[in-house]
């Protein structure tokens, strides 16, 4: 009945914006920016949304079969989101499609560092990543709130674990709350 409903056109594509509507959501949470002290800048949000869609593409990966395909359409909606984005910066065609591409080596390169440093456990891995995407190389001060970064981090992809597949592909996906609190306690 699922992979029914998962064929009709209409119902996938409003199932694919209200799971990319929830990933904005928690991309753009205050905390993120204010306790966590993320970049409020075109890159840190960036970053940011490019980690939550990371989340959930790695929970739907786990789920395997029809999820697959919500990834795929997922996938395809972010950077449809992207596009929009640096269209609406008044960017030509050519600087959109050079972008892109960056932004899809970044966008996977980020999404399977991060993956690998959760797949491990590495606290500290996990943080180092972080550190460097997320608050630059550069900046002397990243560490600590890269770690309270990392905790939070975590805390969510255990919580999506716990998400079935039904939630997906009927359009109930919540995207989780995630300890921002308790992670930025820990600087």
């Amino acid at each position: 009945m699922i992979f029914a409903r998962w064929r009709a056109r209409r119902a996938s594509r409003a199932v694919i914006e209200q799971i990319l509507g929830e990933i904005v959501a928690a991309a753009r949470r205050p905390a993120l920016y204010q306790a966590l002290q993320a970049p409020d800048r075109i890159d840190g949000r960036f970053e940011l949304l490019t980690l939550h869609a990371g989340l959930v593409l790695r929970r739907l990966k786990a789920l395997g079969g029809l999820a697959d395909a919500i990834a795929q359409e997922l996938v395809n909606s972010v950077f449809l989101h992207f596009d929009d984005t640096l269209r609406e910066m008044g960017l030509s065609d050519i600087a959109v499609s050079k972008r892109l591409k960056a932004m899809g080596r970044a966008f996977y390169g980020r999404n399977a560092a991060y993956a690998a440093a959760l797949d491990d456990r590495s606290a500290a891995r996990l943080a180092a990543a972080l550190a460097r995407n997320i608050y630059g190389a550069t900046d002397p001060d990243a560490a600590p709130r890269a770690g309270a970064l990392a905790f939070y981090v975590a805390s969510l992809d255990a919580a999506l674990v716990a998400i079935p597949m039904e939630e997906f592909a009927t359009g109930r996906f919540c995207f989780p709350s995630g300890s921002i609190a308790a992670g930025a306690s820990h600087d």
